[in-house]
């Protein structure tokens, strides 16, 4: 399966400002066009349970897109699922990947947050990262990846500039070992 990592984040790598998970508050305008862009062409959108609640108001599911969410209590959520379009799992990366293939899935989009990013890159399975890079740094925050024990190599694809403030959105490919 072809793993595609989507992240927003500050100068200094904050996804988040402060305690607050919602970054359409302080992302631009281009940054989530670009996302909505990206998310079009998938059909299984995989994240965390913090960005899930943080989207939770805005987020429209569809008939043919899957959405994973990783939590720790999966229970807590079984009145939130909907058949093959909502789905909450405690499972290790690879099982769940492997699973997911096993039902026909080919690519997935990994929209954070750093726990679930930390867990997909120390089991070396994300091919690709989409970084939108805005012109802000935030003192407290979430990290882009939360803090374990792995390297990531990554070469970079493209880069390109969004808007006149600076905000820059880069590919890289990650470089397996």
């Amino acid at each position: 399966m072809h793993i595609t990592l989507i992240m927003v984040s500050t100068v200094n790598g904050k996804i988040t400002h402060s305690d607050d998970p919602d970054e359409t508050g302080w992302s631009s305008t281009e940054d989530q066009t670009l996302f909505s862009s990206l998310k079009q062409t998938h059909n299984l959108i995989v994240m965390g349970s913090e960005t899930y609640l943080a989207n939770k108001k805005r987020m429209k599911l569809q008939n043919n897109v899957l959405r994973i969410v990783f939590t720790r209590n999966p229970k807590k959520y079984r009145t939130n699922e909907v058949t093959d379009r909502l789905e909450f799992v405690n499972t290790a990366p690879k099982k769940l990947v492997h699973n997911l293939e096993s039902r026909g899935y080919t690519k997935m989009l990994l929209v954070g947050g750093s726990e679930v990013n930390a867990l997909f890159f120390k089991n070396n399975l994300i091919d690709k990262l989409h970084l939108t890079i805005e012109p802000r740094m935030f003192g407290l925050g979430k990290n882009i990846i939360a803090e374990q024990d792995y390297a990531v190599q990554l070469q970079l694809v493209s880069v390109e500039k969004l808007n006149d403030s600076g905000t820059l959105h880069a590919i890289y490919q990650v470089i397996k070992p």
